[in-house]
Formats: C-alpha cells, structure tokens, sequence
C-alpha cells in the first residue's frame, strides 16, 4: 500500500494546512503522535490483534491521524514498531526521523511509559518532566497511555503495558534541537501539545523562550539577561568578558518575554540590543519582527527632531536602509546622544508599561559600528546583580 501523507488522507485527517505570509502550509504531525502511533499499533500486535499498515490516533486538537506504520518487529513477549516524523511545510531537525516503541507486558495493571535511546534525559529543574526522567513531556504521554488504554480495554488485556520510546537518530539529531542549552542530554524531546506541527510556527519558539524563563527561575535567579540573537549575546560577551550563554534569546518576542518573565515573579528583566531592533520599542512595538512592523526611520527621525535636528537630517534618515546609516547621519549633524536619549525614555516608558510594575525592567541599546548608545537609568545596577549571581 502507498505511503498517504497527512494532506493526502482528506477529511479523515482535516485538510490540515496553515496560512502563513500569504501561502498556503502543509502541516505536520508532532513527535508525540509518531510515539502514540507505533505505541499503538505494537500494542495490537502484542495483544494478538491485526496488523494494519497505517494506525489512527485521535489528537489532543481532535484531528484524526492515520500514520503508516515501519518496521515492524516481533520478539516473543514484546513488539516494536515506528513512526516516521513529518513535519510537513516545517522541517526541522527531527523531520523524516524514525520514532519507535517497544511495548511489553506487565502484570501489574499499570502503563508505563519510559525513553531509551535517543529520546534525551532531563539534567535540569524547570522543564517539563523531573530530572532524571525522560524527555517525553505531559501531553504525548498523556497520548501514548491513552493510546494503551484502548488498545488494553478493546482486546480484554488487564495485565498492564510498558512502552519504551527509541530514537535511533535522536542523539545527532538533539545536536541541531536546543537541547543541550535546555540541559536535556542525548537526545531529542518527544513533543506536541496539539499533536500537530504548524509549519513556521511562532508559539513553539515563545513556548522555547517560556522553558528558558521556567528554568532561570527554577534553578534560583531572581533577575534575567534577554538578548534578541546573537548581536547582543555577543555584545554582552565582549563588553562584558561573560558567558553570552546565561542570557535567554527572545527573538522578535520581546512582549511575550517580558509577559512570561513577569508572571515567573523574577524582580528584574535587562534587555541588550541591537538599535536595528530596539528602536522599534520607543514605538511600543512589542514583535519586532519587520513583517509585524518597521518603523525604524520614522522613530529616528523625528526623535532627532526633538533632539535638535533639522528637517533636511530628518529627512536624510528617512531614506536610510539601515539604522548604522541612520546614525551615520546622526553623527555628521551632532545629535546621536541626544537622539538616543530621546529614544532611551521612550524604550524606558514602553518596557516599564508592557511589565505594568511587576518587575523592573531595563535596557543596554547598541550599534556594531558606534558600540554603546544608550541605556536606561537602572540598567547598570541591574547588570551588576546578574554579574553577581553568575559568579556563586
């Protein structure tokens, strides 16, 4: 029989797709669901049930899945099969990878559920499961025992199953996963809160912002580094002589950052930043992504009208492609520090209103061509309080 890709199955698996920046997305299926699938299926042939070439799973979203089944293997008193991982329009570093399960009686009544290779071991407080366990979080367990459960009730099994989740590739494939910043060692996760893949999805990457927060906080910090991306990080390294690694990168979600970080109860937030992005904060722009919002000259511009510009810089500006051509700009008329003072309130101002009072809130605003333009009023205070923490 054919392979049937999820968009293939039709009604049975929704139609699944996504509409992203005006194009039209294939999704994917998670590796929670691949697991629950060949936990499935390994179940029925455990049991005595037929063999079929592809299994349905109902996910947590309530989409109907049917995923083919590989490898199927027989070894007396257990039986494993695999699910090959489609991340449809989203592929990523788990995305064509074989998730096996190995399921086995027990005589205790009870589903047990448990990662061997591949599937990565917690290391650190913070995250989804305990340290020590592995890294098979709430929801696809939740989907594998379920998945057990019926397989138990519709064959008349009263005994109990252990299902062992196996990822052959998993190990080098957690080399491209965040993984190992997480402290989740030797291998992937076994995902999915939905058991669908969204292609471009921007909740998984503010849902791997949220487990950075959760394990800073976890693990006793009371105040938070966020940098963007590597600009800041390394910024920070260089200005700083500091592991650029202790900062939480937030990517264009600064308000999604700021939101986690304050409901966590940490007592501060120091944002460092590229101008090219931080710009966009003196306009209370919160996703600084350019497709969400730009800006950037339009701020500039007339802030350097407050500052003492004429309207021939101004409008020089707003011709610019680049913030370092824009402060290029600056810098002929002689109003970069007071432009970026302009420029700092109004980042103070936004920031401070974002988190509503519940914890201070500072930023460092840098160029790469001009090094350091600008902070707020407590943000050398509150880097010193990092500083500090780091080096217990």
């Amino acid at each position: 029989m054919p392979a049937i890709s999820l968009a293939e199955k039709g009604k049975k698996n929704n139609d699944v797709y996504v509409v992203v920046n005006k194009k039209k997305l294939r999704c994917g299926y998670t590796t929670g669901s691949c697991a629950a699938a060949a936990s499935k299926m390994a179940a029925i042939i455990l049991l005595g049930g037929e063999k079929e070439d592809f299994v349905e799973i109902i996910t947590p979203a309530g989409t109907c899945l049917s995923l083919e089944i590989e490898h199927v293997h027989s070894f007396g008193d257990r039986v494993a099969c695999a699910v090959r991982k489609d991340g449809g329009d989203d592929v990523d570093a788990t995305h064509g990878i074989l998730i096996y399960s190995t399921v086995s009686k027990r005589n205790d009544g009870e589903i047990v559920i448990d990662g061997g290779e591949g599937v990565g071991r917690v290391t650190r407080k913070g995250l989804d499961q305990p340290v020590g366990n592995a890294a098979i979080n709430s929801v696809p367990r939740s989907m594998i025992k379920e998945a057990l459960e019926d397989v138990c009730e519709s064959l008349n099994h009263k005994g109990g199953l252990t299902a062992l989740i196996t990822v052959p590739e998993g190990f080098a494939a957690s080399k491209k996963t965040f993984n190992p910043r997480l402290g989740i060692i030797d291998g992937i996760s076994i995902l999915g809160t939905t058991g669908i893949v969204e292609p471009m999805s921007e909740t998984a990457l503010v849902d791997t912002i949220k487990v950075e927060l959760n394990i800073k906080k976890a693990n006793g910090d009371e105040n938070v580094l966020v940098v963007p991306g590597n600009y800041g990080k390394h910024f920070y390294e260089e200005t700083e002589s500091e592991d650029g690694d202790r900062a939480v990168k937030c990517s264009n979600f600064i308000g999604e950052t700021i939101d986690h970080a304050s409901a966590l109860g940490f007592k501060g937030l120091l944002l460092i930043g590229n101008l090219g992005k931080m710009v966009k904060l003196a306009g209370g722009i919160m996703n600084t992504h350019s497709r969400w919002a730009d800006c950037r000259m339009e701020i500039l511009s007339a802030n350097s009208l407050l500052a003492g510009a004429d309207a021939k810089t101004a409008a020089k500006i707003m011709s610019c492609v680049s913030t370092d051509d824009a402060l290029d700009i600056l810098n002929d008329a002689g109003v970069v520090e007071n432009t970026m003072r302009e420029i700092m309130k109004k980042i103070d101002f936004h920031l401070n209103h974002r988190a509503r009072d519940g914890m201070q809130i500072e930023c460092v605003v840098f160029s790469s061509k001009y090094g350091k333009l600008g902070e707020t009023h407590g943000a050398e205070e509150l880097l010193q309080k990092i500083r500090e923490h780091a080096h217990k």
